[in-house]
């Protein structure tokens, strides 16, 4: 949203003079004689206050024509973890099985308040729910990979196999013996803003950006479709998501070769595979889709398929547009649709031309 207010204004310029830290991602500054956005931390060159205009997310500064800045890349940075949440993060990928107290952050130098702040606002949850459901997953890839439940248990950090037991049930709803395969959740940053990737052991089965419209409803219909509880965590295919994303950012990815585990209606997965055939670079209609399915009249419940599809960009439902060509609805939002398109346009331009 535009800031209109003049002393807010002006509070949030004096914060872009003085590269204030704690206004990273609070506000966005457009500038006009550029064409970009920053963020409160850029290094470059600062703008005429008659120049700017500032917004409190990068969305509207998306909407209103603003191109992320090269510099302070705004769309990263400002939603990327900060300093103190990437070192607690870099020890807890180094030791899954340990629990890293408050007390333990402060010796550290770092702060448990923001810590803990940054991780409800970005996963719903406490740093420390967060150690936990990590732990619970590294005892149950454990279990799964033929250790006795005594060894997972104690192997993960816990002091007693009726202490994982409780631990267990009460995060996911049942003991470690009748657990299902749980489906793993991630966070990465993009060009675009913040993602989530939800994974099985058979594949991605949600990406999404973090700001979508109804993502906790998608991920409830995923649970209750997979028979299977979101747990915090990574496996093999929610690395290769995000590998393969940040080549599809930098441009030198075009098509996606991560399995896909996407639960659905025949007619849900038979509209998303259509998608999938719609060549990067290129644009097609839902009539055009229907045309495909062979349901030309079913142009309604193509464009209900596509809303339902978990998994943004790689099955490509920004390439879908009116009948007039004009851009429909995006559950990323428009802006982040326009994007990607030009993005994919501008890359297939340059690949026609040096081939």
């Amino acid at each position: 949203m535009l800031v209109t207010e003049a002393r807010l204004a002006d509070r949030y310029y004096r914060a872009l003079l003085e590269r204030a830290p704690e206004y990273a991602g609070i506000f966005f500054v457009g500038v006009r004689t550029t064409g970009v956005f920053c963020i409160a931390t850029c290094r470059a060159r600062k703008p005429k206050r008659e120049n700017v205009e500032f917004y409190t997310d990068f969305r509207s500064a998306l909407a209103a024509g603003f191109r992320p800045c090269k510099i302070c890349r705004p769309t990263e940075n400002a939603q990327g973890a900060p300093e103190p949440v990437r070192q607690a993060l870099d020890w807890l990928r180094r030791q899954p099985e340990g629990r890293l107290s408050d007390a333990q952050l402060r010796q550290a130098g770092l702060s448990p308040e923001g810590v803990r702040r940054w991780f409800v606002r970005h996963y719903g949850m406490t740093f420390q729910a967060f150690q936990r459901m990590v732990r619970i997953n590294t005892a149950l890839q454990a279990l799964r990979h033929g250790r006795s439940a005594t060894e997972a248990a104690f192997d993960s950090g816990y002091g007693s196999l009726s202490g994982f037991g409780y631990a267990c049930k009460k995060a996911t709803g049942s003991a470690p013996s009748e657990q299902p395969q749980p489906i793993l959740m991630h966070r990465f940053t993009t060009p675009l803003g913040p993602m989530f990737v939800c994974a099985s052991e058979r594949g991605v089965c949600l990406l999404e950006f973090v700001d979508r419209r109804m993502l906790e409803t998608e991920l409830g219909d995923l649970q209750r479709l997979l028979g299977a509880r979101i747990l915090a965590g990574e496996n093999v295919h929610t690395r290769q998501a995000e590998q393969e994303m940040g080549e599809y950012f930098a441009g030198v990815r075009r098509q996606f070769s991560v399995a896909l585990d996407t639960p659905g209606s025949d007619f849900e997965r038979a509209a998303w595979q259509a998608l999938l055939a719609v060549p990067y670079g290129q644009t097609a209609s839902y009539s055009q889709q229907a045309e495909v399915l062979g349901r030309p009249q079913a142009v309604r419940a193509v464009a209900r398929a596509n809303g339902a599809n978990r998994v943004a960009v790689i099955v490509p439902c920004h390439r879908i547009v009116g009948s007039n060509g004009a851009l429909t609805g995006y559950g990323g939002g428009l802006a982040r649709k326009a994007w990607l398109l030009a993005h994919e346009r501008a890359h297939a331009l340059v690949s026609a031309a040096s081939g």
